[in-house]
């Protein structure tokens, strides 16, 4: 399979339920594996209520081969010149098809449609080791185009999910400049 389809998931699929319970088990089985080591037992990155609300206010697209989701992730503006993404997972069965790349550039051109003038990302790191998801990220990320900008910890941004750490970490905020244009790709509306 090689051909797919990127677009923001229709308002109406927050009241599907199968579609909104498989995206959320997409994201927290791609994260569970991607983040492995970070979380308490138990932790869950999302919930289907949270994907459906996502959906709802048009922040959540999908890569589709066929009528099949391969991949989702999360758009935002965080003010007039600046998006933001995250929840970025691609099926770990269809890996290596550049489904990450597709829904990035997506992103990418979402928000310079909205006027973005640049995109951030952020990933969580931990500080006394070394996570090799964390490394592939950070190195792919790097690789696009996106450069870290700051650091912060978990419990200033999202200050429910902290006490969910089962290590120390630190929230790394990474930004691309925009104004030369986004990335390429396939993109449904």
């Amino acid at each position: 399979m090689s051909a797919f389809a990127v677009g923001i998931e229709p308002a109406a699929s927050a009241d599907d339920a199968e579609l909104v319970t498989g995206l959320a088990e997409l994201v927290n089985g791609v994260y569970q594996l991607a983040e492995a080591g970070l979380w308490v037992d138990g932790a869950r990155r999302t919930s289907p209520a949270y994907i459906a609300d996502l959906i709802r206010r048009g922040e959540i697209a999908t890569a589709r081969a066929g009528d099949r989701v391969v991949g989702a992730i999360q758009v935002q503006r965080l003010d007039d010149d600046t998006a933001m993404f995250g929840m970025l997972a691609a099926d770990p069965a269809h890996r290596g098809l550049g489904i990450g790349r597709a829904l990035v550039g997506f992103a990418e051109r979402w928000a310079v449609d909205r006027g973005g003038l640049a995109m951030e990302l952020e990933l969580l790191v931990p500080t006394t080791w070394s996570h090799p998801s964390k490394e592939f990220l950070r190195d792919w990320y790097t690789r696009i185009g996106y450069r870290e900008v700051r650091r912060g910890g978990l419990q200033e941004a999202y200050p429910e999910l902290a006490p969910l750490l089962a290590t120390t970490c630190v929230l790394v905020v990474y930004r691309k400049d925009l104004a030369g244009g986004a990335a390429g790709g396939t993109a449904r509306g």
